[in-house]
């Protein structure tokens, strides 16, 4: 993707920053400068490229342009920011009152329908116009991801976030029925580096997440392992087999919804869903842990 405008520093694709996975919220003075709290959200990863010929790329975590998928926020972000401006977020879908992942997985068609509200909400700035701005500290950041949203209101918005320990733990305590997933706690003083790092660390509620069930290995009836997509993008076969009682479940979950068998490229003969439907898995830590199947979650 070529750019000749001074005012674009930074293109994609960009890897992003991950936090690392925390059994609890660590003291705001236990790191230099202390932590800022963030709530973390059931959402898409996408990083937003404002460039300068009326384009906007939002950069999913597989570095795949979402923006044809949510089009009504590419276009909030087009009329809103200047060219330049890269923003580092969550693609959020809310119905009666919480985030559902699930409706992310819709068709745009299908959440318009539906009157499904997808916001973008942003945590982190990685260019202004004319400069790349990851150097600087997350305090620094933070000022300049607040400069550049004052103006503008939902679809998008700047996350929640604080620096006082106690009203983290409060958050964490109070807001898991509406979606919230648990906080992240980020170093004040850290620059943004792309790969995991303790700079940044996430708690969540549990160890498991959720899932889009795409498709079945093996006979529909008795399925042996699932491909299923994550929240990050990335599509993966789950591992180990299915027990006996978990593949007798998802077949009756899935009759009916099978479609004709079809050669995966990286997964090989898989049965593809007419339609996603939500699991819960367990996954080891680190990008390439195994995702384990634990069940297929009621609709939200």
């Amino acid at each position: 993707m070529d750019q000749s405008s001074p005012k674009v520093a930074l293109l994609p694709p960009v890897d992003v920053m991950r936090p690392r996975p925390a059994d609890e919220i660590p003291e705001h003075d236990s790191t230099p400068g202390g932590y800022q709290y963030s709530l973390k959200l059931d959402g898409f990863r996408a990083l937003a490229f404002i460039l300068d010929d009326e384009r906007v790329f939002l950069q999913s975590r597989s570095r795949r342009d979402l923006s044809g998928e949510f089009p009504g926020i590419a276009a909030y972000l087009r009329d809103h920011l200047p060219p330049g401006i890269v923003l580092d977020g969550e693609l959020c879908a809310y119905r009666e009152g919480r985030l559902t992942f699930t409706d992310l997985l819709r068709s745009h068609n299908d959440r318009e329908r539906l009157g499904v509200a997808v916001s973008y909400i942003a945590f982190d700035i990685l260019a202004v116009p004319g400069r790349d701005v990851r150097a600087l500290p997350l305090r620094d950041r933070w000022e300049l991801l607040g400069a550049a949203l004052r103006d503008v209101g939902p679809p998008l918005q700047r996350v929640l976030a604080t620096p006082d320990e106690e009203t983290a733990l409060g958050w964490f305590r109070d807001m898991r029925p509406v979606g919230v997933e648990g906080i992240v706690a980020k170093a004040l003083n850290s620059p943004y580096r792309a790969g995991a790092t303790w700079a940044w660390r996430k708690i969540r509620h549990s160890d498991t997440r959720d899932a889009a069930l795409l498709g079945v290995f093996g006979p529909v009836e008795r399925p042996q392992a699932l491909l299923v997509r994550l929240t990050d993008d990335r599509t993966v076969k789950t591992s180990p087999r299915l027990t006996p009682v978990q593949s007798r479940q998802v077949g009756e979950l899935v009759r009916g919804l099978v479609g004709e068998l079809t050669d995966h490229p990286d997964h090989g003969p898989v049965r593809m869903l007419t339609e996603p439907l939500l699991v819960e898995l367990r996954q080891a830590a680190g990008r390439h842990g195994t995702a384990r199947f634990v069940r297929v979650r009621p609709e939200a």
